[in-house]
């Protein structure tokens, strides 16, 4: 007679369980897409203040072609104003400049490795 009954509370229980945790991972959801939101909006905030027209359009057009690395540019950006590491706005110039030390820095050189004897393409054994 217990096992009905115990069964049913605990079917009750998992429901009610379900749904508290589906409700707190929703609220939980929205809480951190307004928090991501809240964060974009004072980087372009903070890249407007930093940065002139061309400038910008620049680094909009690099996040289109190439977006990892005007992630990383304007997170540079982001982090030399927070510092006061900039005197002004940027143009487009020294955006370039700072581009290419950037450029600079993150090049990677590929080598290719061939290995002529796995390949078994020897010109010798021909003869």
């Amino acid at each position: 007679m217990a096992d009905p009954e115990l069964e049913m509370l605990r079917q009750q229980r998992m429901a009610q369980l379900r749904s508290q945790y589906q409700g707190g991972d929703e609220s939980s959801q929205k809480a951190a897409e307004e928090q991501r939101q809240k964060i974009q909006d004072m980087k372009h905030s903070i890249l407007s203040q930093v940065l002139d027209q061309s400038a910008r359009a620049r680094l909009n057009t690099l996040s289109l072609g190439k977006p990892e690395k005007a992630k990383m540019v304007e997170e540079m950006l982001v982090n030399m104003a927070q510092r006061g590491q900039l005197p002004g706005k940027l143009g487009e110039k020294e955006l370039i400049s700072l581009l290419e030390s950037v450029n600079q820095q993150t090049q990677k050189t590929t080598t290719v490795k061939f290995d002529r004897r796995r390949a078994a393409l020897d010109s010798d054994d021909d003869l």
